[in-house]
């Protein structure tokens, strides 16, 4: 009998999340609870000897997403579940999903099957309340900036050129663009503001990127909220908002222990989306995951173009990580619709969609391998109706690259079904081949590195830099910014900036329409395409299947 997500959630019988901590050594005093089955860890522990040993870091990413699913959050658990049965001291790291896509349209990321992070209701709601800090950290600076201006505007800002906007944790077309101030003198100076999701704010990227609550302190001063009528940045620090934004994150910043369905521990911490943010879990938690564990998997947002190519160029520069071993996620499904199959015939077998669509896989994993010069196998999360054709095609043009596949089903089987795949991680491991280099420097010119970014990565001819991304360019180099790295801006579904260039496009260019620095961040982000920093609902949304009866129970949430 099939069983939801939220079933086989609901039905697990979870540890008190005390014995959890205990597999990682750590106490009761060492947790500030949650109820039974969450806690938070505090990040001094970092400061805690824990004998000189470096833990091996493993990265899960994936080709680019498509209707037919992939499953990278499963294949993470589910490879932390199947290590964690071969004997290794194994944590899980990943990001906290946004209700955003909750309530919208891709449901929640705890994962699925037998292989999940639970209590998974909680996580893919509430959960702790990190996001709501962050949001309420955002909107604080927002507030001061207007009610600075209302009283006089001593640092002489330009409403015109204000660069800060508002956020909420939730997918709403209705608020990317509006005029507030209105109604009178007393209520504030009319001019156009907007909001953006709260993953896509840089509070959030500050947070995430941050290593201790001083220099999340820092890179909050440090943003730039506007500039002067005379072009000079205005800073958080002028307005003095950093220290209360980050008292308001005080307790946000510590990581949240959980569990996944077989008991292995997992921080889950941060959450910023790969196409419009960096698209990585925390810092502080990847750090505490390798303090305590010898073996690390996380995940890094949507395919390797957008969340790993961050992930390596932005957070392991910043942090000094470097993973040891990569795994690249793929479905024969998701491939056959990269071949140009439609979504309901893509349970019939069909080899010559699957050569058609396999590129966009064999680009990940040269950009993985040759690029970023890391070793990588590649997962295939399995279906019931993959043919073993299919399953033997992907197999033999990965080995021309010198890539082998491992087939997951820790879906249906957790851990017990990730055992190939772990097998073959530790092989990688094991040989010790991985030397991370980067397809730019960061002493590079800013067109440069996109450029960089858009040819290696991406495979493009070239970048066009429309409206004024150009001029803006020229002023963040004149303000010293120009040393920055690059935070790409652009649509998950395709490796080029428009979405419907399928499998792996060429002799295409990619357009960039805006470029701002996250000067908190400390990164300069490139939009591209038509991608927005405010999602809005489908027409259908998920949280139209959403309820909860008088048990308190939920159901519809995936």
């Amino acid at each position: 009998m099939y069983k939801s997500d939220i079933e086989i959630a609901q039905e697990a019988k979870l540890q008190d999340i005390r014995e959890i901590a205990k597999k990682l050594n750590l106490t009761e005093a060492d947790l500030e609870l949650y109820g039974k089955y969450k806690a938070k860890v505090d990040y001094n522990l970092l400061k805690k000897d824990n004998g000189g040993k470096k833990a091996k870091l493993i990265l899960v990413t994936a080709i680019n997403p498509t209707p037919a699913g992939e499953g990278k959050t499963t294949t993470t658990i589910g490879t932390a579940d199947a290590l964690s049965k071969l004997g290794k001291n194994t944590l899980v790291a990943l990001r906290e999903p946004s209700l955003g896509p909750v309530f919208g349209v891709k449901g929640g990321a705890a994962g699925g099957g037998y292989a999940q992070v639970v209590p998974m209701e909680d996580i893919n709601l509430h959960f702790t309340g990190d996001f709501h800090a962050i949001g309420a950290a955002n909107n604080l600076l927002a507030a001061m900036i207007d009610n600075h201006i209302y009283q006089g505007n001593q640092l002489g800002i330009d409403a015109r050129k204000l660069t800060w906007r508002r956020a909420m944790d939730m997918n709403d077309r209705q608020l990317r663009n509006m005029v507030n101030g209105l109604g009178g003198k007393g209520n504030g100076v009319p001019r156009e503001d907007g909001f953006d999701i709260t993953v896509a704010s840089e509070v959030m990227a500050a947070f995430c990127l941050a290593s201790d609550i001083m220099d999340l302190k820092e890179r909050l001063g440090n943003i730039i909220v506007g500039y002067t009528k005379d072009d000079q940045p205005i800073l958080a620090r002028q307005l003095n908002a950093h220290g209360a934004m980050a008292a308001l994150l005080k307790d946000a910043l510590k990581p949240n222990l959980v569990q996944t369905l077989e008991g292995t521990p997992a921080f889950v911490h941060g959450g910023p989306f790969a196409n419009i943010a960096h698209g990585c879990n925390s810092v502080i938690a990847t750090k505490m995951a390798a303090h305590f564990a010898d073996y690390v998997v996380t995940e890094a947002g949507f395919g390797a173009d957008l969340g790993a190519e961050k992930f390596l160029d932005i957070k392991c520069r910043m942090a000094g990580l470097s993973p040891d071993a990569v795994i690249i996620v793929a479905t024969v499904r998701a491939l056959k619709y990269n071949g140009g199959v439609s979504k309901s015939e893509l349970n019939q077998e069909n080899l010559e969609a699957l050569e058609k669509g396999l590129p966009n896989l064999l680009k990940h994993v040269e950009n993985i391998t040759k690029v970023f010069n890391l070793p990588a196998v590649v997962a295939i999360n399995r279906f019931p109706l993959d043919t073993e054709a299919e399953l033997e095609l992907v197999r033999r043009r990965c080995g021309e690259l010198g890539v082998n596949v491992a087939l997951s089903e820790v879906w249906a089987k957790g851990g017990e079904g990730g055992q190939e795949l772990a097998q073959e991680v530790l092989k990688l491991i094991e040989k010790g081949e991985a030397n991370l280099t980067h397809p730019y420097e960061l002493d590079m010119p800013i067109k440069e590195k996109i450029r960089a970014i858009a040819q290696k990565v991406y495979g493009a001819d070239d970048v066009a830099f429309a409206g004024g991304a150009a001029k803006e360019i020229d002023r963040l180099e004149k303000l010293g910014f120009g040393n920055l790295p690059i935070c790409m801006a652009k649509t998950q579904y395709s490796l080029s900036d428009d979405p419907n260039k399928l499998g792996r496009p060429t002799g295409f260019t990619v357009t960039v329409r805006q470029v701002k620095v996250s000067a908190g961040a400390g990164f300069i982000v490139a939009l591209t395409g038509e991608i927005m920093t405010m999602p809005g609902l489908p027409k259908v949304p998920s949280a139209e299947k959403i309820d909860v009866d008088e048990n308190g129970v939920i159901t519809g949430l995936f």
